[in-house]
Order: C-alpha cells, then structure tokens, then sequence
C-alpha cells in the first residue's frame, strides 16, 4: 500500500483555504494531467475517479499509529461523496467546476479524499467520483436568479453524482454490501442518491450504513431509512454537524426541523454529553498519529456540540464552527464503527 506524507491538521486548512502555490505545484503532477474533456465525466476511465480501488490515491493512507490494526474487507465497498473544493470568490469557472481542473482536484484529493475518505480505507473498497461540483456560493443565493443558477449548479452536480453510482453499480459493486460516506456538498447528494435508490427499495438490503455529515438531515425524508440509534444498527443514517457547546449559527435557528444528530462516540441520540474520554482518536496534527481524547460530544437539538478540541495550538482556533472537522475530531471511533457496522450486517 502506497503511504502518503503526513500532513498537519492546520496545513490541511491552509490547503482548502489559502494555499494555491503548493497546490499549482500538486496539480502540475503528472497524476492531475487530463485528458481534455469540459463535458460529463466518463466513470469508466479512472481520471474520474479521486478514490478507486484500482489506483493508488490518498485514501489509501493510513495513520502510523492504527498500521498495526490495518487488515482492510475487500467484501464491503464505500462509495464517498467529496466536501466543496470550489470555494473561490467570484465563481470564475461559473456555477459548476469543471471535471478536469487540476488545482481543485488536488485540493479534493489531498483535503477530503486524505482526512475523510481515508477512515474506511480498512472497511472497505473506497469510491469516490470527482463530480462537477456546485460553487460554495450556491448555498447562499441572494436573489431569484443566484436561486435558479444555485439549483441549475445542484442539479448538474447530482446528474455526475448519480451517472457514478450508476456505472459503480453495474461494472464494480457485483452484489456487494455498500456504506455510503459523504461531507458537505457530498451529504447534500448523498442524502438524494438514499432516498432515489436505496429508500423503499431493494438495494437497501445491501445498505451497511450512511454517514451523511456536515449537513442537516429531516428525519422524515425516509419511510424506510431510520437514524442510527446504536452502534451496531444496520441499514440505518448516522448524521451529525459539529459546533462548540452554546453554540448554534442563525441559519441553524431559523431551520423549519430539528435535524437528526447521531452522537460518533456513543452512536446514539442520547443528550448527557460523551466524554472526550470515549474518544480513541482524532486526526490534527498530524494525519500519521491519532491523538485520543481530543473532543467530547453531546447531541443538542439539530447539531452536535463540544468543547474547544484538545490539540497542540488550540489557543490559535478561535472558530466556533468546527465543520470542517467532522470527521477528523471522531476519525478513530467512525473507522471502529464501521467495522462494527459491517459485522453486524454479516451476522444479520
């Protein structure tokens, strides 16, 4: 297995936000070199594709400190759906990315693909489409016509979303069980892909479990998908968004449902705050080591509340919304989970 070098948590952001010349720098490898191509992606040619079994891509990393536990499931497949890379003000390549861009693709693959795909590298095979992904700005229109560019972008980054699944599920999957894993932009689509193909429907059968993180979640979107309620439940949706405790932005408050919360330590709905005792590890400082005990947790009212991570540097983090560590706060006791998710499916 092709190890990746580790990466610092605050490098990781200076990645996502601010750092473009060490990106160029990625993007001009030849791993990021395309063939020409501004339309719909062909998922039949592995350039598509930030994660695939049949490649060597930073989900495939694994932190120094969990090798000794590593003993990957090629019966399980994970198909994750990639966070907003396109996040630069002024939306110079219009609604949508395009497929072939190699600074974000290099932001995707070395950001999310690296701190978040990677937690089911030992669960499964991981998938996970490039896609032409909506500008951040669609999540907050300011007019009618930002509203209809915003759900046009939406659309066209489901349509690749949705042409992913469908060519995983007729030349990879091969009856396979699947857990489907997404962040953000991702959970936006991974919570319509669960209701189109998997609520009320067959395929269901073959569902492990979805983490859709990063954004809220109506419980009543399924009739058949019910919210994670114990950490060896199956077929069900884990779903949470972190804050610090007190916490909760405005457009949360004016929200018209409660979303579902899943606590990642108890993976429960339980309200009694979780001790940053329970968890076993965390990815910030450095993607090679976990450090445990890094953040409580505590299901409040439509978001996840903690207090302020435990990690070298915290008096410099100042955000109260930790969105952006989903899942690096929980990243040992989401990959434990998993595989104790999927042997409980086995056992059903």
């Amino acid at each position: 297995m092709k190890q990746i070098r580790p990466i610092a948590f605050l490098l990781a952001i200076c990645l996502l936000a601010a750092c473009s010349n060490k990106l160029a720098k990625i993007a001009q490898s030849p791993a990021y070199q395309f063939n020409s191509n501004t339309g719909a992606p062909d998922y039949s040619q592995l350039q598509y594709w930030a994660a695939h079994p049949q490649k060597h891509d930073p989900s495939d990393s694994v932190p120094a400190s969990l090798l000794a536990d590593y003993r990957p499931d090629s019966t399980v497949d994970i198909f994750f759906l990639h966070p907003t890379s396109y996040t630069k003000e002024g939306r110079e390549l219009g609604w949508n990315a395009t497929i072939d861009n190699a600074e974000l693709n290099a932001k995707t693959d070395y950001g999310s693909i690296l701190f978040q795909a990677s937690v089911f590298n030992a669960a499964g095979r991981v998938f996970a489409p490039r896609y032409r992904q909506a500008h951040l700005s669609a999540y907050y229109p300011k007019d009618a016509a930002d509203s209809a560019g915003a759900m046009a972008a939406f659309e066209l980054a489901y349509k690749d979303v949705k042409t992913a699944f469908d060519y995983y599920l007729a030349h990879e999957n091969k009856g396979r069980p699947m857990i489907i894993a997404s962040h953000s932009q991702g959970s936006t689509h991974a919570k319509r892909l669960l209701k189109e193909y998997f609520d009320n429907q067959i395929l269901k059968n073959r569902l492990v479990v979805a983490y859709v993180v990063g954004m809220a979640l109506d419980p009543a979107m399924y009739s058949s998908i019910p919210v994670c309620s114990n950490p060896n439940q199956t077929g069900c949706i884990a779903a949470w968004r972190t804050y610090q405790t007190d916490y909760k932005p405005e457009f949360v408050l004016k929200e018209k449902f409660v979303s579902a919360v899943t606590n990642p330590l108890t993976w429960d709905a339980n309200t009694a705050i979780a001790s940053r005792d329970l968890n076993k590890g965390g990815i910030l400082l450095k993607f090679n080591k976990a450090v445990p005990r890094v953040a409580s947790a505590q299901v409040a009212g439509g978001v996840l509340w903690t207090e302020k991570p435990h990690f070298f540097g915290r008096m410099f983090y100042t955000s109260k919304n930790y969105h952006i560590a989903d899942y690096n706060l929980y990243y040992q006791n989401i990959r434990e989970n998993a595989a104790q998710r999927i042997s409980a499916f086995w056992k059903r």
